[in-house]
């Protein structure tokens, strides 16, 4: 009889550990409280607008090797797009400057790859690649040009946590990965439809394939151990008992998982809010799918098809506000990024707030986040806000799926 793996959440996470679990020789079942997969990666058909938007905008690099890596293993690679060469187009809304960041072959050293007004030695964030275990970012940087106009947009919203409380060892981690091993690994890449079509849809049909069973609306409850391992799953009124050679993979958000197994986790969040607004526009400077905005309430504007989105990392004070205040906020940074006519008038739109995006990344966070090995035989856990060594990122997702097999084969 063949080993089963029991994955509980159906998020990226889940997704990855399940797909990683039938390479290893199990027999899979991917257990989903809701009636969809893909957790904060999903995509739906939004009644006011009339097409389909993603929950939230995702900026992949060519460096996240084990999401690339999941893409393949699901057929799903050339659903992404992105330019040929690593260049990052930004607009100050303030002052109308534009500019392409642009890593070269290790770092972009000449002026024309760089943001104006920084130097090559910006580039070189030192104190961030040896921060110690309680240092944040924005004491790792130099107050100036550089800080508002690279590092802050690109590191806020890869940690989706102010500079000023965002771990500095995690960056420094990110920042290995991608940036400072050069233009290879830091070229931009987004999905060319939806999150769904790239990451969900094609995993739940690689799933069906294997003979995996996927089973939604089933909110696990309870879990019941016997000497040292799990022995049974409590989902409402339905109990699945385990055999002595089965496993579990708890891919949870982080205040579901630690109330099921009593672990002491900082579960303060950070909120991301995502504007999509129907609109044809001939498209965004110089062709590219998506621009760094600073200086304004939206960080980063991306197109697909006749929607443009924007994205505002660590708003907790912009998730407050309501949606019709969050809407004129970003449609006017909109106007202004792309030259539109003043007074245009607000099209249809949709304001999504992500109140609990991800853990708050602090030093204690890091600090704090468990590894995917538990105390028990046939248990591991998943999600972002394990210790996979990145932030909370789809990267960081996918390599936890991996870990948690990894831990309990």
């Amino acid at each position: 009889m063949s080993r089963r793996l029991h994955v509980i959440g159906a998020g990226l996470a889940g997704l990855s550990a399940a797909l990683r679990g039938l390479e290893t020789g199990f027999a899979v079942t991917l257990y989903e409280a809701s009636g969809q997969a893909g957790g904060r990666c999903r995509s739906y058909l939004d009644a006011s607008l009339g097409m389909e938007i993603d929950n939230g905008n995702h900026l992949l690099l060519s460096g996240n090797r084990e999401t690339l890596a999941y893409l393949d293993r699901i057929g799903a690679r050339d659903t992404l797009t992105g330019p040929e060469r690593a260049r990052f187009p930004f607009r100050d809304l303030a002052t109308g400057e534009q500019w392409v960041l642009k890593p070269g072959y290790l770092l972009p050293w000449t002026p024309a790859r760089r943001a104006p007004g920084t130097s090559a030695a910006d580039y070189l964030p030192w104190r961030l690649l040896t921060a110690g275990p309680e240092a944040v970012v924005e004491d790792c940087l130099t107050t100036g040009t550089a800080l508002e106009r690279v590092w802050r947009p690109l590191l806020v919203s890869a940690l989706n946590t102010p500079l000023e409380q965002a771990s500095a060892r995690l960056a420094g981690r990110l920042l290995r990965e991608t940036l400072l091993r050069g233009e290879v690994f830091c070229r931009p890449l987004v999905s060319r439809d939806s999150l769904g079509t790239s990451f969900i849809e094609p995993a739940l049909a690689a799933l069906e394939r294997a003979a995996a069973s996927v089973r939604y609306h089933h909110r696990l409850t309870g879990l019941v151990f016997d000497t040292d391992g799990v022995g049974t799953l409590s989902f409402g009124d339905g109990r699945v008992v385990l055999q002595p050679e089965d496993a579990v993979i708890l891919a949870l958000p982080p205040e579901q998982a630690a109330a099921l197994l009593g672990l002491d986790l900082p579960l303060d969040h950070q909120p991301i809010v995502n504007g999509h607004f129907r609109f044809e526009v001939d498209g965004l400077p110089a062709g590219e799918a998506f621009l760094g905005l600073v200086g304004g309430t939206a960080e980063w504007l991306f197109r697909r098809n006749d929607i443009l989105s924007t994205t505002t990392s660590a708003a907790s004070m912009l998730a407050d506000q309501p949606a019709g205040e969050i809407a004129d906020l970003l449609w006017r940074d909109i106007v202004r990024a792309l030259d539109l006519p003043a007074g245009i008038p607000l099209p249809p739109h949709r304001i999504v707030k992500e109140k609990r995006a991800t853990l708050a990344q602090t030093p204690a966070m890091a600090r704090a986040r468990p590894s995917a090995a538990t105390i028990w035989r046939n248990l591991a856990l998943a999600g972002d806000w394990t210790d996979t060594g990145l932030p909370c990122t789809i990267e960081g997702a996918v390599r936890s799926g991996r870990l948690a097999v990894e831990a309990i084969d």
